[in-house]
């Protein structure tokens, strides 16, 4: 687990919603320290604690965790069957003309 990119991106949030290392730590339950120690990457945070940071600072556990976790190609083909997942022959279809263009553009660069 990378603690320090973890906790730049804590504190990055943070700042974007103009919230102070007390007003997080307040809503949350914390202490004030905790939560500078969590953004130098000098402590290790629980789940809970992660998740509660999380739905205060208005983004997901796994934007927050980004630097910390590699995916291989199987987990990108994985989460683009759960996003297809449930949607009718034209939205998948929709889906994969978009990709085919965006794909298009990104090679003639």
């Amino acid at each position: 687990m990378n603690y320090t990119a973890l906790g730049k991106r804590i504190r990055e949030e943070r700042l974007k919603l103009n919230l102070t290392q007390e007003q997080l730590a307040e809503s949350i339950d914390v202490s004030n320290s905790y939560i500078g120690l969590i953004e130098r990457g000098e402590r290790s945070v629980t789940l809970e604690t992660l998740v509660k940071i999380a739905k205060r600072l208005g983004v997901t556990v796994d934007y927050l965790l980004k630097e910390s976790i590699e995916l291989e190609n199987d987990n990108f083909i994985d989460q683009l069957k759960q996003l297809l997942d449930g949607r009718n022959t034209n939205q998948k279809q929709m889906a994969l003309d978009i990709l085919k263009v965006m794909f298009s553009h990104l090679d003639e660069k």
